[in-house]
């Protein structure tokens, strides 16, 4: 599925760095393409170069003393990857893994980590003009990690940068985990 809802100045993202991560075409033109998925009532985008894979949700072996946030372990033909839960990362409600729940597969910094999602909505290429910097009452607030709000069709998209979606400390949790 395409956006096309454009409404800003062509070019005029006014999200500084966001080009760096999301990339597609270039120029005045420029669209991300984002894989989004849900959590909850709320959307996010995350670069589609980063997600390496989207697999069903399967058993996850609990790590003990690790994060809250920090489902566990999982083997990924062969390769143990530490799996997020991304409710409990955003501080949000625990819910209940149905047929739609995930895990996202993405690269973050060389890490290869699995993130658990209420649902993976879709492929989409958004209008780099439509996406604007985070509102000040989320900047400087502990989410750091948004990038941008795309704007599409009535509703809004946080964009994540993954790269700054855990802090140092709990990128060496991860880390030891592996």
């Amino acid at each position: 599925m395409e956006a096309t809802h454009e409404t800003m100045a062509s070019g005029a993202s006014g999200v500084s760095g966001i080009s760096g991560q999301f990339r597609l075409g270039g120029g005045d033109g420029m669209l991300l393409q984002l894989v989004t998925f849900t959590l909850g009532e709320e959307e996010f985008g995350v670069d589609i170069l980063r997600v390496q894979e989207i697999i069903r949700m399967m058993p996850v072996t609990r790590v003990p003393a690790a994060p809250l946030f920090v489902e566990g372990i999982i083997n990924l033909r062969g390769k143990v990857i530490p799996v997020i839960d991304m409710r409990a990362r955003f501080g949000l409600r625990a819910g209940a893994a149905d047929e739609k729940t995930r895990i996202m597969v993405v690269e973050m910094e060389g890490r290869v980590a699995g993130f658990i999602v209420d649902s993976v909505s879709q492929v989409l290429r958004l209008p780099a003009s439509t996406v604007e910097a985070p509102p000040a009452v989320i900047e400087g607030g502990g989410s750091d990690f948004i990038r941008g709000v795309g704007k599409l069709e009535g509703r809004l998209l946080l964009l994540l940068d993954l790269d700054l979606l855990l802090g140092e400390s709990e990128k060496a949790v991860l880390d030891g985990i592996r």
